[in-house]
């Protein structure tokens, strides 16, 4: 039976583990763990999918923030890494483990979302989109159009100019 699971429940080496299976092991170079750095998951929407007490897959959720040139500061929620072991993506895991998590931030969440993703698919499944984020910036190389957001639970989007980064 699958069940989702609080991601705190599972081994943390099992989840880098994973996470070195779906992404490989440089992903830490890439511009969304420096959004990361220093940060813990946000425990309310971070999950794990298990089967069996097998690991299938994670979705974390990571506290950061829009700072406009104005000073202003807006809590924001990143979403990702999502990640399903290797040999069985492509089989809808991903898609419940976003579903999970969604449903989790529609109460929970303390920020809107936003996330670097393929916006064909992250658009058309969970209504992320790129028309907020055209004027934000973040702390390495990234493609704008990958740059997505969403607001949630009551939580509207900043549209000023501005760079994300931890909080």
């Amino acid at each position: 039976m699958v069940e989702f699971l609080p991601l705190t429940a599972i081994e943390p080496a099992a989840v880098e583990h994973l996470l070195d299976a779906a992404f490989g092991p440089d992903r830490f170079g890439r511009t969304a763990y420096r959004l990361r750095e220093g940060g813990t998951a946000i425990a309310a929407l971070s999950f794990a999918l298990v089967e069996g007490g097998a690991l299938l897959g994670t979705i974390q959720c990571w506290p950061v923030a829009h700072r406009g040139a104005d000073g202003t500061e807006t809590p924001l929620v990143m979403v990702g890494p999502v990640a399903v072991r290797p040999d069985i993506q492509r089989g809808g895991h991903g898609r419940a483990l976003m579903a999970h998590m969604l449903d989790a931030a529609e109460r929970e969440a303390d920020g809107a979302l936003m996330m670097i993703g393929d916006p064909e698919y992250y658009g058309r499944f969970f209504g992320f989109t790129a028309d907020a984020t055209g004027a934000w910036d973040l702390p390495g190389p990234f493609e704008k159009r990958r740059l997505l957001a969403r607001a949630v639970n009551g939580h509207a989007l900043p549209v000023a100019a501005g760079m994300i980064g931890p909080r």
